[in-house]
């Protein structure tokens, strides 16, 4: 009998920083809250398809060039309301994001 290459298991195909069935990413579209040196950042990650403008990351003050996926980041705990820290968020590349 030949040999069978698939695998006997599912795979699962989960990315490995995602979390499994975190309702708080359907609520919010996607946005997450991380805590960055004391400070709460809502992150919201745009894919390649929906990134049409140009921005400069604050991380490297490079170019996030049209249709390349990254990450928006504002403020979660502001002093000056949720509008204001919304005005006043920056696209990040997701490297740097992750690494600052």
């Amino acid at each position: 009998m030949p040999r069978s290459n698939r695998p006997r298991r599912p795979r699962d195909t989960r990315r490995p920083d995602e979390p499994a069935n975190d309702i708080t990413r359907a609520i919010r579209g996607g946005a997450v809250v991380e805590t960055r040196h004391g400070r709460s950042f809502t992150v919201q990650s745009i894919g390649a398809s929906s990134s049409v403008k140009e921005y400069v990351c604050p991380g490297c003050s490079l170019i996030v060039a049209p249709g390349t996926a990254h990450v928006v980041v504002w403020r979660a705990d502001g002093l000056f309301g949720d509008a204001d820290d919304l005005a006043s968020r920056r696209h990040w590349h997701t490297h740097c994001w992750r690494i600052s």
